[in-house]
């Protein structure tokens, strides 16, 4: 694996892995919809993505004046286990909890 630093971080804030968390189910989402749904500005949630298109996660796609992001179908199978992963684990309940 190349480094893992710049998919950990993309992975470690919480407005990223929700949009992952939406995108996870493999469908192409618009900026808006993401926006919404996370309750994010147009140049925050333009910021989150681009980190995670730059981590390699994301691609995106210019639909007139709205941007539509999907999860990245050349992930590595590596990097795909990690994001495998994590989604599952977001799923889980918590076993710590009381």
């Amino acid at each position: 694996m190349s480094d893992p630093v710049p998919l950990l971080a993309a992975l470690a804030e919480p407005t990223r892995l929700a949009a992952l968390r939406i995108l996870w189910d493999g469908g192409e989402h618009c900026v808006c919809e993401l926006m919404r749904q996370l309750g994010a500005s147009a140049s925050r949630m333009s910021r989150h993505m681009a980190a995670l298109k730059a981590a390699g996660l994301v691609i995106d796609r210019r639909d007139a004046q709205w941007v539509r992001y999907r999860l990245s179908p050349d992930l590595a199978p590596d990097r795909r286990a990690i994001l495998e992963t994590v989604m599952a684990a977001m799923t889980e309940p918590d076993r710590n909890a009381a």
